[in-house]
């Protein structure tokens, strides 16, 4: 089996998701951490293994390095793509493409320029009953596609740091909805409507961002697309999908430590609690994105999850965004 040594750019949250992971997979292999604060480089290598460096050039030069994993904060990407594609390496990015649908679109430029394979993380694409769900409705099973809806509440707001950060609710979490929507869908939409309010923390409404939302897309073919998210759920990190056609419906359920559900005389329970969030619900689903990655590189195709996918992500969620923020439905003539 081919190995490839990745460079790992980033040390922060997502490095203790993929570290573990690359680790794990028999064909990839961590060369290098890459932080300008070579401390916090340091640290990483320390656990997860690789050599620790603070310099970009030196570390997309090592020998060692095949490919290049980007888990820098999102309104990085567009300079660590540059350099990664320049200097002719294949990329994985994690998600967001940028927070900005400029810098989005400069993406899109460096790798017409420099045509290296890229693949963008969102994972949930490669959770495995996602990954059905999608696979049935585009095979025809449920016929045509009246609505789908797709539910994701998260335990508990974030740091109001990472909130100022996050480019957005929108950018930063409805966009992994409406990825997956267009992509089980197979359309993008033509307008959308959203709404949000604040319940949660009143410092998320203070930065003019929302906690709750409720998002609306209209696709080319009539189906009707609801999103709903929350960023508190007193009983876990509720993830769900329906799918409703002529045919019939296909739905996705939430994930529990035990699913044992146990039937008596006074009531029908499944005691275990969901899981807690999504490093636990959709842990499965990274190491099968770094399998589609590696397995692109190895057999020479182009990965699954694209730029152009990335791209019209974050130029849905921001319409979406303006939405919420004028009260007005947004067409989208295709942007």
């Amino acid at each position: 089996m081919q190995t490839l040594g990745i460079a790992l750019l980033g040390s922060g949250r997502m490095a203790h998701v993929y570290g573990p992971k690359i680790n794990a997979h028999p064909g990839l292999r961590l060369s290098v951490v890459y932080n300008p604060n070579l401390l916090s480089a340091e640290a990483i290598a320390a656990q997860y293994g690789g050599e620790a460096l603070g310099d970009l050039d030196q570390a997309l030069a090592h020998p060692d390095v095949d490919v290049v994993l980007i888990a820098t904060p999102a309104n990085t990407h567009l300079e660590y793509v540059i350099a990664a594609a320049q200097a002719g390496k294949p990329i994985f990015c994690e998600k967001p493409l940028d927070q900005s649908l400029d810098r989005a679109e400069q993406c899109l430029d460096v790798l017409k320029a420099h045509p290296v394979p890229f693949m963008l993380g969102f994972n949930r694409r490669f959770d495995p009953n996602i990954t059905a769900l999608q696979r049935a409705v585009r095979a025809g099973e449920l016929g045509p596609l009246s609505f789908m809806m797709s539910t994701s509440r998260e335990p508990a707001p974030p740091p109001i740091a990472y909130v100022k950060a996050s480019g957005g609710y929108f950018v930063d979490a409805t966009i992994h909805d409406i990825d997956l929507m267009c992509w089980i869908a197979g359309e993008r939409p033509v307008e959308v409507f959203a709404s949000g309010s604040c319940l949660t923390d009143p410092a998320i409404g203070e930065l003019g961002d929302y906690d709750t939302t409720m998002t609306t897309l209209k696709m080319p073919s009539g189906c009707l697309v609801h999103i709903n998210n929350s960023r508190r759920c007193a009983y876990g990190f509720d993830q769900r999908i329906e799918a409703f056609g002529e045919a019939g419906m296909l739905q996705t359920s939430n994930q529990r430590d035990e699913d044992l559900i146990r039937w008596g005389a006074q009531a029908t329970k499944a005691h275990a609690p969901l899981k807690h969030f999504f490093l636990e619900r959709y842990d499965a689903s990274f190491s099968h994105a770094l399998d589609e990655f590696y397995n692109a590189i190895t057999e020479g195709r182009a990965p699954s999850c694209t730029v152009r996918d990335g791209r019209d992500a974050l130029a849905i969620a921001l319409a979406c965004q303006e939405a919420c923020k004028s009260g007005a439905l947004v067409k989208l003539d295709w942007i």
